[in-house]
């Protein structure tokens, strides 16, 4: 069940994110916004426990997945605008 909440959120995340963050060069998509969301959750866990804000076991909620989606995603314009 836990796989499936991840990609239940990641999903939400992803479209909260492309929503906030509209753009013509950002990837679409069922797939990638899911996939564009659980990289997201997975960056605000990383950095959240880098900065001691979240427990070695403990991960980002969806707030902090749609933060870590908008993260991604301007990074991903700002790589795919210098190619």
């Amino acid at each position: 069940m836990g796989i499936i909440w991840t990609i239940v959120i990641g999903f939400i995340a992803g479209v909260i994110a492309k929503f906030l963050m509209p753009g013509d060069n950002e990837p679409s998509g069922f797939i990638l916004t899911t996939l564009l969301g659980i990289v997201g959750a997975f960056v605000a866990s990383y950095l959240g426990q880098a900065l001691g804000w979240y427990g070695p076991q403990d991960g980002a909620g969806l707030i902090g997945a749609v933060v870590g989606a908008i993260i991604v995603l301007a990074v991903y314009g700002f790589v795919s605008r210098r190619a």
